[in-house]
């Protein structure tokens, strides 16, 4: 398995495929349970015997480029300046402030009363120093995180280990997302003793287990190919990895396990779905041969039926590099997503602002598919090789399930703000960045709508997709609650394979990105 920051998109459509398929000469069977009922074999080649999930952020290189130690203020100018006047290198960086106000998060909701359970591996030892840090840049109430170990024994953290740095990094993206958009919930993270895939899907069996009617966020998962040709990824960064299909039929068996009672039981379930584009091509960049990736293929988890996969988006228009936005004398100025006002004190016109900068986000400015061609970076998403098309796709004319469903925000120009200090001396503000910052994005949203349902005496509003769906098919609905993208593609740069946006659903960004104050009601009174 893999944290994830996705890839770019490769147009058409994927072609349907046998109910059987045959990988590499000795194969053996699988046999999953669709959402259908139905029963899908699949095969899977004989390599060795455990995977690992890779750290998106380790994969990008991205995070590892603070945007600073400190911020300038609670709304800080969106341009996160990697150089200096000289030469600026220019992200656009986004704070909890912004995000609300461009996906129109209700400010009379905050989550409370509600479980958001985080799984991720490794654990570090400064999550809550770091969360304290974020909540006083940003003016949000403090928050106790609930850490919960598999097994009861937590991991000692190896900062000289680049995976769980990296890990650590998804952490601290992870939890102060959901505390900034949904700050009355209770946060758990679950931490996992490894990154294996078995023991990932373990942990979060545990955690629908423990945590019954909560919200669970998944920032990570595994290309199907990945685990139907065995070569599963190590926790050393190379693809040698070892899974064998007996392996493999354990890592989904449980994970469906866990998804199917979660599912049964009301419980929310997230996961992203992939940096890397529609064929999952991009982590061999990053992860040279022998991927070998040259098909569309979603990402595990967020490929399982009981799972809402959230894939990417980026700003329209899309800012990066050495200009600043072309605002002019008009009152309101679009950076992507973000519409803002257009004050001297904001100084949208100066990408190295002199003092301090005061920005106010007035409204939803616009989207396109993420695609980030400059660091092999592009939204997952793609027709499973393993389940059939459930019943709340059969509308779609898709060949078997097929991700994602919503989207997010996503951009490395274009992310959100968490401060990480796991390594002291590299401490700071980092640019969120990915698929991965998309799953607690709507987990939050989960976590606001089941306070509503709540306050209305009704249950939580458990597995989603049936009812995303039906608001989604439903045109008046569907223009209340959701951004419908409808520009881009998911063909990650050098590849073929991808899928381009259009109206309604599609499989670069499913239905799109959300308007929550319009969603959650219809999420919470069952549409």
């Amino acid at each position: 398995m893999e944290h994830l920051r996705s890839k770019g998109p490769r147009l058409g459509v994927a072609s349907p495929r046998s109910r059987f398929r045959h990988i590499g000469a000795v194969a053996v069977a699988l046999v999953l349970l669709g959402s259908s009922g139905g029963v899908v074999t699949v095969a899977a080649t004989a390599l060795s015997s455990s995977g690992h999930v890779v750290v998106l952020r380790m994969a990008t290189g991205l995070q590892a480029v603070r945007v600073g130690r400190t911020l300038s203020g609670s709304q800080p100018s969106p341009y996160c300046n990697f150089g200096n006047v000289s030469s600026p290198f220019i992200l656009l960086c986004y704070t909890p402030q912004d995000l609300k106000v461009a996906y129109n998060f209700p400010t009379t909701l905050d989550g409370a009363g509600q479980t958001v359970v985080i799984v991720d591996a490794f654990g570090y030892p400064t999550v809550q120093a770091d969360l304290n840090t974020f909540d006083a840049q940003f003016g949000l109430p403090n928050t106790r995180v609930q850490i919960v170990c598999q097994g009861g024994v937590c991991p000692v953290f190896n900062a000289s280990d680049p995976d769980q740095v990296g890990w650590s990094q998804e952490i601290s993206e992870d939890v102060q997302t959901v505390h900034a958009l949904a700050p009355g919930a209770h946060i758990v993270l679950y931490v996992a003793t490894t990154d294996d895939d078995l023991t990932m899907e373990r942990a979060v069996l545990s955690a629908v287990q423990m945590f019954p009617h909560s919200i669970i966020s998944q920032s990570w998962g595994d290309p199907e190919l990945d685990l139907l040709q065995g070569t599963c990824f190590l926790d050393t960064d190379t693809p040698t990895g070892i899974c064998s299909p007996a392996y493999v039929r354990n890592v989904i068996a449980t994970g469906e396990t866990a998804y199917l009672l979660a599912a049964a039981e009301g419980t929310t379930v997230f996961a992203s779905a992939g940096d890397w584009g529609a064929d999952n091509a991009g982590l061999c960049y990053a992860f040279p041969s022998p991927c070998g990736f040259t098909s569309a293929n979603p990402i595990y988890p967020s490929s399982s039926p009981w799972v809402t996969a959230v894939g990417g988006t980026m700003g329209d228009p899309y800012y990066n590099g050495s200009a600043p936005a072309s605002c002019g004398a008009a009152n309101v100025c679009s950076l992507g997503l973000v519409q803002f006002r257009n004050t001297p004190s904001c100084q949208l016109n100066n990408l190295t602002p002199t003092g301090t900068a005061s920005c106010d986000p007035v409204g939803y400015g616009g989207e396109q598919v993420w695609n980030e061609p400059q660091y092999d970076l592009a939204g997952g998403g793609a027709p499973s090789l393993l389940f059939p098309t459930p019943s709340y796709q059969l509308g779609l004319g898709v060949p078997s399930r097929t991700t994602p469903d919503v989207s997010a925000d996503a951009a490395a120009s274009g992310g959100g703000l968490n401060y990480w200090s796991a390594i002291p001396s590299e401490a700071g503000w980092l640019d969120s960045v990915g698929t991965s910052f998309g799953s607690p994005i709507w987990s939050s949203i989960a976590a606001l709508a089941d306070q509503y349902a709540a306050q209305h005496h009704r249950g939580t509003v458990g597995f989603l997709n049936p009812l995303l769906y039906r608001i989604g098919e439903d045109p008046f609905l569907y223009r209340l609650a959701f951004h419908d993208i409808t520009v881009g593609n998911n063909t990650i740069a050098g590849s073929s394979v991808g899928f381009s946006a259009g109206p309604g659903w599609d499989d670069a960004t499913g239905w799109g990105t959300p308007n929550v104050a319009n969603l959650v009601p219809l999420l919470a009174m069952g549409a």
